[in-house]
């Protein structure tokens, strides 16, 4: 899960991060260049996005056992489930219960990600005003109805400015507002919310009580403002009513523009209704990329159900389940032993083999294939510098995963997990999924840290082999 602080710690690193991440910058700060905070001589940079490199030495089963059995063996982690590949080849190097299905907490956001960015690429999300003039009455004559219609994107902002690290030039409510003055509309009988969109319960099959006041999600909804935090990127515990929340908030907003408005309710718009405004969400990548750098759980359930509503299923979390496995199934990934209840990972019910994920980086690796899947990449945290990895890898024993390791995490109350990419010091390009069933703790992580960075530093190629003297020497 994602915590707030987490967010507020990537700050000014967040430009720097993406960039390099997107190759427009290199590892290498030069003259005048900016340094992220915390950075010096001893602290390693971000390395470049690497491709697949035929050139590089191929790794070891043998090697990489060895390696990376000291780290595993943590009684930290409590005898995790591995699984590492060469993303080139597809050679297993290591498999250790890679084939049965796992808690995979937020790792599943994965899932979503490769659907989402197969499906809909730099599509946007709409939230648009449409408006009911009163019986008989001019298309503006005061007294009608305005209707907020969500188009399920959880980064549309009541804020009147919003910093990048938060959410990448969101959607706003005051947009909206503005579109509707410029309509001619100056007063209102109603302002109704349409969170319509979406279907089905509001949480999830295996979601704890305390996830929507502990504020790590709130009530999947087609219409919110601000993720239902009290303000962009606030701590603490969502609205239990983010449609209805909304709606006040954008009846508030035109109070405050001048626009008279009488009663505030929910319902559907009428299909008679005229719209009158409208605003766009960043384009679906970018989303994916945030979501999969901050494990931001109410991006992952909008994407699922709007994957859901575009495959023909309904926009619930039995038809975004639907969706995204079917997705996958079609792109050549195989969803055997895969059994998930949302696509966030909060779920204590889900359950997906490491190897699942390990194929859908392979398939974003691989980019000549499916270049739309590279965000899967880029949006990966990047240890030491990012997203949910920012404030981790700063121990001696996890150094070298510093700057290299690029991974999603995954913690619940009982399952600490990390599956991402690395190139080893041959510069092969790998691929792993570590799952331990230990419970989340800041120890946990730093095994888990520990394990990566064994890998990150493996000159992983064959031993070469001894040579005997001949007889007589």
């Amino acid at each position: 899960m994602t915590s707030a602080a987490s967010v507020a710690r990537v700050g000014s690193l967040t430009a720097i991060a993406g960039a390099l991440l997107a190759g427009s910058l290199s590892a290498a700060p030069t003259a005048g260049s900016a340094v992220p905070p915390g950075a010096g001589p001893n602290r390693p940079g971000v390395a470049v996005l690497a491709g697949l490199d035929p050139a590089a030495a191929g790794a070891s089963p043998a090697v990489v056992a060895a390696r990376l059995g000291p780290s595993l063996s943590d009684p930290l982690l409590a005898g995790p489930a591995a699984y590492v590949v060469d993303a080139l080849t597809g050679q297993v190097l290591l498999d250790v219960r890679g084939q049965v299905p796992t808690m995979p907490a937020s790792t599943l956001k994965m899932a979503v990600a490769t659907a989402a960015l197969a499906t809909f690429g730099d599509t946007r999300l709409r939230t648009s005003v449409s408006y009911s003039p009163p019986a008989g009455g001019a298309p503006t004559a005061p007294g009608g109805t305005l209707w907020l219609v969500g188009g399920g994107d959880p980064t549309l902002t009541a804020a009147p400015a919003i910093g990048p690290d938060v959410y990448p030039v969101p959607a706003r409510l005051g947009d909206l507002v503005a579109q509707v003055r410029a309509a001619g509309i100056t007063s209102v009988a109603r302002v109704v919310g349409d969170a319509s969109l979406f279907t089905g319960p509001d949480r999830a099959p295996g979601w704890r009580d305390n996830y929507v006041t502990d504020g790590d999600v709130e009530p999947v909804s087609a219409l919110t403002v601000d993720a239902g935090r009290a303000a962009p990127g606030a701590t603490g515990p969502r609205s239990p009513l983010p449609a209805a929340t909304a709606t006040a908030a954008f009846a508030g907003a035109l109070a405050g523009a001048g626009i008279q408005v009488g009663a505030v309710g929910l319902g559907p718009a009428e299909p008679s209704a005229r719209r009158v405004a409208a605003v766009d969400s960043p384009p679906v990548r970018l989303l994916v990329e945030k979501m999969l750098a901050e494990s931001d759980n109410d991006l992952a359930e909008s994407l699922g159900r709007l994957l859901a509503r575009h495959r023909g299923q309904p926009a619930s979390f039995d038809g975004a389940t639907r969706a995204v496995t079917d997705t996958l199934t079609e792109l050549g990934t195989s969803t055997a032993g895969m059994s998930i209840s949302d696509v966030s990972g909060l779920s204590t019910n889900d359950r997906v083999p490491p190897a699942t994920l390990v194929a859908l980086l392979r398939s974003a690796a691989r980019t000549a294939d499916r270049p739309a899947l590279r965000s899967l990449l880029t949006g990966l945290p990047v240890a030491g510098f990012s997203g949910t990895l920012a404030d981790r890898y700063g121990t001696r024993e996890s150094a070298a995963g510093a700057g290299q390791v690029r991974a999603k995490t995954g913690t619940l109350r009982n399952v600490t997990g990390i599956a991402g990419q690395v190139v080893d010091a041959d510069g092969r390009l790998l691929l792993f999924a570590f799952l331990s069933p230990a419970e989340e703790a800041g120890t946990t992580k730093a095994a888990l840290d520990r394990v990566t960075s064994a890998l990150a530093g493996c000159g992983c190629r064959p031993a070469p082999s001894a040579v005997s003297n001949p007889p007589g020497r």
